[in-house]
């Protein structure tokens, strides 16, 4: 089965904080200004394109995106939730999906989103740190994160987490916590996002006084090794690591650990850990095959077949890889 996700970014109009790394605007490019219509038929237009091109079985969902959908003016929220619904009640659409912040649920608002037929819901949930939470302006605990995520999931709904890499007095270790946090919440999925300082941001702002210093994208992917191999390990869906590649992230706007190909790269360094430990444990010499998911194969030989070279120059040690669907994501089996 394919599936298929038709974004509608919602920026700004529903939040009420000024998070120190956010600019909506620079990340979707987006205006606060909603147009019903434009609304209508960017979806209409996905779903044709969709049409056109998807053979056989599939699932479609609407999302609704922009960090604070359940914030929005209820009036705003209800003229979107109606125009996804449509497409909902006609069977052209599977589901329907938003963002939000973690301070903006409570019953009644999931009883209004179950009303118009909403199947998954996910928190900005960045940091379970009270400090970190504090320093970035999120205007909620770390309690409301705990408290949200549980009713979500109390009330049917598909359960998304979102946390975020080196926010401003963040450390490793906060970083490790908030990850085994995330896991002990049971998510269907997570995205993990390093932090990237954008133009007209309190975060710019403070980079550029020398208050706040980004990640480096070495000790990015490090750090997202351990945390990736955590949530593989508890069978937690990644369902997204880094900002999309688009325009607004390309032009000169954004500094900080980016990277398109910045998951493969934490992957590819999580993969040679495992295979160097079985090496030094059992003396490997001349070949090794490594079974992995086919998912996986192309990371196990590494990013621009990283590992391969490594491990040739290193220990002259040959890395073969095959294919074995019965592992798991995250796992592999040395011979």
């Amino acid at each position: 089965m394919r599936y298929y996700n038709i974004p509608v970014f919602v920026p700004h109009i529903g939040c009420t904080h000024n998070c120190v790394f956010c600019n909506q605007k620079k990340i979707t490019g987006k205006k606060s200004v909603l147009d019903y219509a434009e609304v209508d038929g960017f979806i209409r237009e996905n779903l044709e394109t969709i049409k056109k091109y998807s053979k056989g079985r599939k699932y479609v969902e609407i999302a609704f995106f922009g960090g604070s959908f359940t914030a929005i003016d209820l009036d705003i929220q209800n003229a979107l939730c109606n125009i996804a619904y449509k497409y909902l009640k006609s069977g052209e659409v599977n589901g329907i999906r938003c963002s939000t912040r973690p301070d903006a649920i409570d019953e009644n608002c999931l009883n209004r989103l179950k009303n118009y037929g909403f199947t998954a819901i996910e928190l900005g949930v960045q940091s379970t740190d009270s400090d970190v939470l504090k320093k970035s302006g999120r205007g909620h605990s770390a309690d409301a994160v705990f408290k949200s995520a549980r009713l979500i999931k109390e009330n049917g709904f598909s359960l998304g987490l979102q946390m975020m890499l080196g926010l401003l007095g963040d450390t490793k270790e906060k970083m490790l916590k908030t990850c085994d946090d995330i896991i002990s919440l049971k998510p269907d999925c997570v995205r993990v996002y390093p932090t990237l300082v954008i133009e007209d941001t309190a975060l710019f702002d403070m980079m550029k006084n020398g208050s706040y210093t980004p990640l480096s994208l070495e000790f990015t992917v490090e750090i997202l090794s351990e945390i990736l191999e955590r949530f593989y390990a508890n069978k937690i869906n990644v369902i997204r690591v880094g900002l999309q590649t688009t325009g607004e992230v390309n032009e000169n706007t954004v500094t900080g650990p980016y990277h398109p190909a910045i998951r493969e790269m934490a992957e590819t360094l999580m993969y040679k850990k495992k295979i160097e430990k079985y090496v030094l444990q059992n003396g490997a010499k001349g070949e090794i095959t490594v079974f992995a998911n086919s998912k996986d194969i192309a990371s196990v030989s590494g990013y621009k077949k990283e590992n391969r070279q490594y491990f040739w120059k290193k220990y002259r040690l040959n890395i073969k890889t095959k294919t074995d669907n019965a592992l798991k994501k995250g796992d592999i089996k040395i011979l």
